[in-house]
Parts: C-alpha cells; sequence; structure tokens
C-alpha cells in the first residue's frame, strides 16, 4: 500500500486540479456581485439518510482556497447522518466560501455514498473474520478520495495503484506462459529492481491454486468466480499457506455466504463504481 505521505501528495494533487477546473481565471459570479470585503456563514445541510465523509477533506479544501476560513464541525467523518442534520459551518470571506463550495459538495456526496455502501457490506459481515476490500475500479482522477471514503465506511484498501503491489490476474498469465510461469518471472523482475511489494495471485479453478501453492513467495490468492462449495474447497487446500480474498460479482445478497466459506477478504468494485451521492447543500446561515 502507499505510505501515507504519498496519500496526502494525492489528496493535494486533487485539490489543486480541481480548483483549477472550476476557478480558472476567477469565479466572476461571485467577483461581479459580491463585495470583496463582504464576510459570510454557510452550513452543510444533510437531506439524505447514510455515513458523512469528507469532513476532513472539506476543511483542506476551505483552507487552499483561503487560509482565514473557520470550520465548526458538528458531526465527524463516519458517523451516521439523517435528513436535516448540520455536520458543520463554515464562515469568512463570502467569495471565498462560495469558490470552494462546489468542489466540497461533489466530493463529500460522492464519498459519504461510498462510505455508506461499504458500512452496509461490513454489517453485513459482522461475526466473520472477513474484510471487504475495495477495488481500483474508482472515478478517474480521485481514486484517494473513493479509497479514503471506504476506509471511513469501514471498509479497507485493496492496492492503491499498480505500482504498489503485483496481483498476477488471469491475461498475465495467460500471456506469461502459465501460472509458475508467471510467478517466477515476477519474483525475479521483483528481486532485480529491488522492490518489496506483496503478490497476489489469481486463481479461476482448484487446480490452478494447487499450482499456485506449489510456488513460494504468493502473499494472497485471489479465488475468482467461484461458488460457495468450491470457495469452501479452496480455503481448505491453502489453510495457512497464504491470505484468502474472494471476488466475482459478489453483491449484498451473497457476501455474507461467501465469508462463511472462510475467506480473509471480499473484493467489491460495486462500493465506488455503483453508488448514487448522498444529498447535501452548502447553505447561507
Amino acid at each position: 500500500m502507499i505510505s501515507e505521505e504519498q496519500f496526502e501528495k494525492e489528496i493535494d494533487i486533487i485539490i489543486k486540479n480541481a480548483i483549477r477546473e472550476d476557478i480558472g481565471d476567477g469565479d466572476h459570479t461571485s467577483l461581479s456581485c459580491i463585495p470583496k470585503s463582504a464576510k459570510g456563514k454557510a452550513k452543510l445541510l444533510v437531506k439524505d439518510d447514510g455515513v458523512i465523509a469528507g469532513v476532513e477533506f472539506a476543511k483542506q479544501v476551505f483552507h487552499y482556497v483561503d487560509a482565514n476560513l473557520e470550520v465548526e464541525t458538528f458531526i465527524n467523518d463516519g458517523e451516521d447522518v439523517k435528513f436535516g442534520d448540520v455536520v458543520f459551518h463554515v464562515s469568512g470571506k463570502s467569495q471565498s466560501i462560495l469558490m470552494a463550495e462546489r468542489l466540497v459538495l461533489n466530493a463529500m456526496q460522492r464519498m459519504s455514498a461510498i462510505a455508506t455502501k461499504t458500512k452496509f457490506f461490513a454489517n453485513l459481515l459482522e461475526g466473520t473474520k472477513t474484510k471487504v476490500l475495495d477495488t481500483r475500479k474508482t472515478t478517474p482522477g480521485i481514486r484517494a478520495l473513493e479509497k479514503w471514503a471506504v476506509k471511513i465506511g469501514g471498509g479497507e484498501n485493496h492496492r492503491f495503484a499498480l505500482y504498489d503491489m503485483v496481483m498476477i490476474k488471469d491475461n498475465h498469465i495467460d500471456f506469461a506462459g502459465g501460472i509458475t510461469a508467471a510467478i517466477t518471472k515476477t519474483k525475479v523482475y521483483l528481486e532485480k529492481k529491488g522492490l518489496d511489494i506483496k503478490i497476489i495471485v489469481e486463481a479461476r479453478s482448484l487446480e490452478e491454486i494447487k499450482e499456485i501453492l506449489s510456488n513460494k513467495g504468493v502473499y494472497r490468492i485471489l479465488i475468482d468466480n467461484f461458488n460457495y462449495e468450491d470457495t469452501r474447497k479452496a480455503v481448505e487446500l491453502i489453510g495457512d499457506t497464504c491470505l484468502t480474498e474472494s471476488s466475482g460479482g459478489i453483491n449484498e445478497e451473497t457476501i455474507r455466504k461467501y465469508a462463511e466459506c472462510g475467506v480473509d477478504y471480499i473484493s467489491s468494485g460495486a462500493l465506488t463504481h455503483s453508488v448514487y451521492n448522498l444529498d447535501l447543500s452548502l447553505k447561507a446561515i
């Protein structure tokens, strides 16, 4: 996984690029009709039920736009919210509040939706050892925000990108000439490059799992698109040799049953690619 420092750099890039995209050479509406000296106050109003996420990100945005903006927080990231709740107040220059408004809302609405869905999935796993993971099926350019939201909702992050973990999937296996060839080549490459990153290998059958297990150095086996019976067999085969992960169309109807097969993780792209934004507004007070 990427370091905290790398993650913070990603957040900085998101803020800078989003402000560039939205403001350009100026918020001409605010600049034209609101005096530069005008001060104001606004509240973040919840118009839906769910889990709030993005409060800390919003603070970073406000302070990036104007270091003198002040935020008074009433509800923190990860807390349940309902219609009518007020998450925070922001006060300072009116022009600054308006310049930050859309980025704050866009980010918080999506992050809150992801956190809400993640918490729903995590709750379905209560009482099992299984953790829910996100994937790389994220919105280009704002992956850090979406993975942050997964953590806020009680899930865990898979690899951040292609560079922080090796994940040998079906196409890699087929192009490389088989499982053993792919694993062997990967280990040689990592040693040559001096890279200390974990290796995950996808299995499409129990026979492939047996072949993976004949190779050393695999951190986790991805049990992909298996039924319940074969998943249980796979977990028994793997034992304590390495960690296990189920994936492949797993939803709220099936996630508990896969967890009960004994896997360590279940990954779901739906956490980030299939959510409806939580309804939030920033209103002057």
